[in-house]
């Protein structure tokens, strides 16, 4: 008896240690499969690996691309981290799937932030300054719209219901004067995905878009039909003393601009020239629970994107740390100011 007691306690070690180790492969196995598992980095930032989506916008437009462009560099620049690429109806969309946790990020416009008034909004950080949005009036060539101003009695696209067009299109027409819920032209909701083909077959006059340069779909619509751009630069002034009664967000910094659409944008529009218009700049965006690792490589890789996207969205040659800081209405997640400290010259 004795001696089975004594080989009992010589062997108890190597049982606890047993134990220990099977308690510990539970653990790292719980870890992994909910909220994923922690990479250790050789410059010191850890991150936690796992899917984590991006809230984009509708196919052929410009947040569509970017998340296809961006995608690659993400998985090469965080091992461990799978960007999931999240089809959304645009900006204001987006911003509700982010503060809610449905996507980790998101792309929106800056006026789309200001206007938020959704759940858990302030919540919501801005990794960095992407690039601008160009508001763009299409018509036929022959069309005898001029101004915003003609639409009136019109059929016209004003994008879908939760999308960033829809925002600036109702602007656009009120502070020209038309009043959208007055019956004066006829809203059509459809986005860039559809709105092209609608206006091929004549089934709306004219559509509105917002999106950076140049956009797919109106690149597309240029080869097959003869349209041009209504020039819409001179509203941006009342636009923003509009954005800035409606939205507290928007009181203190300036939300819409004049800006121009070159030629090169759209070489096969008519009459083939230059057209001023109104620009928004764009913001890829988060929540402030979000992991500081995690949104520090992100932003890192927001920046180091910018040649190859660029190459796509011109607009997006512009992003750099001196231009991409500048997230008003949003303040900086503290990933993202920790990444722009670190490479600040």
């Amino acid at each position: 008896m004795r001696e089975s007691l004594a080989c009992l306690a010589g062997e108890l070690p190597r049982v606890l240690r047993m134990r220990a180790v099977q308690v510990l492969a539970v653990l790292v196995t719980l870890a992994m499969g909910g909220v994923g598992w922690w990479l250790n980095t050789p410059g010191g930032v850890d991150y936690p690996t796992g899917s984590y989506g991006l809230a984009t916008g509708s196919a052929g437009g410009v947040y569509a691309l970017y998340g296809t462009l961006f995608k690659p560099r993400v998985d090469h620049d965080l091992p461990g981290v799978v960007l999931r690429l999240d089809a959304s109806e645009g900006g204001p969309d987006n911003l509700r799937r982010v503060a809610t946790g449905q996507d980790t990020f998101g792309i929106a416009t800056a006026d789309a932030v200001a206007h938020y008034n959704g759940p858990d909004g302030e919540d919501l950080r801005a990794l960095g300054r992407l690039y601008d949005d160009y508001v763009q009036l299409v018509v036929p060539s022959d069309s005898s719209i001029r101004t915003v101003a003609d639409l009136r009695g019109k059929r016209v696209g004003t994008g879908q219901p939760n999308s960033g067009v829809a925002l600036i299109a109702d602007r656009v027409l009120r502070v020209s004067g038309i009043d959208p819920e007055g019956h004066q032209l006829t809203e059509v909701p459809v986005g860039i995905d559809e709105a092209p083909q609608q206006l091929r077959e004549g089934k709306i006059d004219a559509f509105f878009w917002s999106g950076g340069l140049p956009t797919q779909a109106i690149t597309a619509l240029t080869a097959k039909a003869h349209v041009r751009l209504v020039p819409l630069g001179g509203l941006a002034t009342p636009l923003d003393d509009l954005a800035a009664k409606e939205d507290p967000g928007a009181r203190n910094t300036q939300i819409y601009r004049t800006s121009t659409i070159p030629v090169s944008a759209y070489p096969q529009t008519d009459k083939d020239e230059a057209v001023s218009t109104i620009a928004v700049a764009n913001l890829m965006v988060t929540r402030d629970d979000v992991s500081m690792g995690l949104v520090q490589r992100v932003t890192e890789s927001v920046i180091a994107s910018r040649d190859e996207i660029g190459a796509y969205v011109h607009s997006a040659q512009l992003v750099d740390i001196r231009s991409a800081i500048y997230t008003d209405p949003l303040p900086l997640a503290e990933g993202a100011r920790r990444y722009y400290v670190s490479v600040k010259p």
